[in-house]
């Protein structure tokens, strides 16, 4: 039976099974789906994470205990090779999205679209589309897309590969900071719209090397009773073509390559809402990462037949806040990705969850396991 998460940990998005989640594979005509084994929750509190919470992180997060049932840049880099040049589109709020998500162009050496390491932290402007709401990501008129000029650096070589994303970052000034300081670049950061000093934080991440993705509030099951916050995409809304409540997250912060669902358990699970916000994401050139949290999540199959980048997660790394358990969880993802080539898991910026996975990075790498960006791992059928 699902376990019910308290309010406190919702500001980190961990509407989770405990457990290992066995890999949905993104690879070829078709994605399998998830399954898990029950989780074990453990309650905790934002104070205990992150000290004393901000005022805004309280109007948004503190909610109910959830029944959800488990269910300008001056490019260094040579320009890109280009295979096929296709129609780019720009989007606007009010513009339909064309079927498949979203074309663009295919590139030989997606690396050499990447921003320079000494201007990752500075936006775009080709790729931002001014808006009500502020900047809102989108393809530049060439066709390159956030996902390609924000990804994170890796080697490029073949051999074992694992990304991490650890979520819930500039929801707390120290825990933010802690995590920018003590992870080293190849670990992905999930950022909270409802954080604080987001383009502060956004700019010191970028700056070590981080990739970007932002935690978008999707609807879950027992809404609005369970409520993840302001601007939550609901099911109704995204099916009936209105993603307000998308933009203004997507507006809050610049510099990411895509977006992951901050709980979503019925969101996720409902087709015709997965197929507007995949295809908004395609139109914007964005990915898709689905923490797995729920095993009827349709993202990963929506995602693919929208020719949309998108990854999932394997298993959840903190599943307790016991660094003993934490490293096991580690070490199973270690376990996966040496028998599939690549595992990914996620993971909170509690204290002791940042310090236990840093560690134990430095002892992978002796190993020869390579971390590298979410945005390595994913999906893309614009990569060919």
């Amino acid at each position: 039976m699902r376990s019910m998460r308290g309010p406190l940990y919702q500001p980190l998005g961990l509407d989770l099974d405990d457990g290992v989640i066995r890999r949905r594979r993104l690879s070829g005509a078709s994605i399998g789906f998830a399954c898990a084994a029950t989780m074990i929750i453990a309650g905790s509190t934002a104070i205990a994470l992150f000290g004393q919470p901000q005022p805004r992180m309280v109007d948004r997060f503190a909610v109910a205990a959830s029944p959800e049932p488990a269910p300008t840049v001056v490019p260094a880099s040579p320009a890109p090779v280009v295979r096929e040049q296709l129609p780019v589109v720009i989007s606007g709020s009010d513009t339909a999205p064309p079927p498949r998500g979203g074309v663009g162009f295919r590139v030989e050496d997606p690396q050499s679209l990447r921003q320079n390491p000494s201007t990752a932290h500075m936006p775009d402007d080709a790729l931002i589309e001014d808006s009500a709401y502020g900047p809102l990501p989108a393809r530049a008129p060439d066709g390159r897309r956030p996902y390609d000029v924000y990804a994170g650096a890796w080697s490029g070589k073949p051999g074992t590969r694992i990304a991490i994303v650890v979520g819930g970052l500039g929801i707390s000034q120290t825990g933010t900071l802690n995590a920018i300081g003590s992870l080293p670049p190849g670990v992905t950061f999930g950022f909270s719209p409802s954080g604080n000093s987001l383009d502060r934080w956004m700019q010191e991440a970028r700056r070590s090397g981080h990739e970007l993705v932002l935690q978008v509030p999707l609807e879950p099951v027992g809404y609005p009773q369970v409520d993840p916050g302001e601007d939550t995409l609901t099911v109704d809304d995204a099916a009936a073509g209105d993603l307000s409540a998308l933009h203004a997250s997507l507006a809050t912060i610049t510099n990411y390559v895509g977006i992951m669902n901050y709980m979503g358990g019925r969101f996720v699970a409902e087709p015709a809402a997965m197929e507007a916000l995949i295809a908004e994401l395609g139109r914007r050139g964005l990915m898709f990462f689905d923490d797995a949290s729920s095993l009827r999540s349709v993202a990963a199959d929506t995602a693919q037949l929208q020719s949309v980048p998108a990854a999932v997660s394997d298993l959840s790394i903190d599943r307790s806040q016991d660094p003993a358990d934490i490293r096991s969880q580690l070490d199973t993802l270690e376990r996966i990705a040496r028998a599939e080539g690549t595992a990914i898991g996620f993971a909170s910026a509690f204290d002791v969850s940042v310090a236990t996975i840093a560690k134990w990075i430095g002892e992978a790498r002796g190993r020869g396991i390579e971390i590298v960006p979410l945005s390595a791992l994913a999906n893309d059928p614009e990569r060919r």
